[in-house]
């Protein structure tokens, strides 16, 4: 019996700049970094035979981010014409108890946002960022 979402994995271009981002800005911490060199067995579990990936859990209150920079083969960046209406997964969601005093430290640290917080609902308040390889992130205050 399934228990419940663990944890979202992204595939990153730069493990060490996502790591920074992540933790150094969102709060996440480092639970731990791995690395499976081409004759591990991870090939098998992806689907991509010889792949070798590094790896990092970043760890928060309910879940765990696990971050991927695979070393071979090379990731492709996010097409420029991804919009949130395309199909799979399309961010990434973080709670806040203040998402307009997030929003104002992350864009000072020069995260760029779609918009300003919006109310959605009542007392429900929503601003989407994006991560530094272009993925989408959520900011969400209940």
């Amino acid at each position: 019996m399934l228990k419940g979402i663990e944890h979202v994995g992204l595939s990153v271009s730069d493990i060490d700049r996502s790591i920074a981002f992540y933790c150094g800005l969102l709060g996440l911490k480092l639970a731990r970094r791995l690395e499976f060199p081409s004759d591990s067995r991870i090939g098998e579990i992806n689907g991509m035979p010889s792949s070798a990936a590094k790896i990092a859990h970043l760890e928060s209150e309910k879940a765990m981010l696990e971050l991927f920079e695979y070393v071979r083969p090379r990731g492709e960046p996010i097409p420029a014409s991804f919009k949130q209406a395309d199909n799979g997964y399309i961010h990434i969601g973080f709670t806040s108890s203040d998402t307009r005093a997030d929003y104002a430290r992350l864009r000072r640290s020069g995260v760029e946002f779609f918009s300003e917080p919006i109310e959605l609902r009542p007392n429900v308040w929503v601003a989407y960022f994006r991560g530094p390889d272009g993925e989408v992130c959520e900011l969400r205050q209940t």
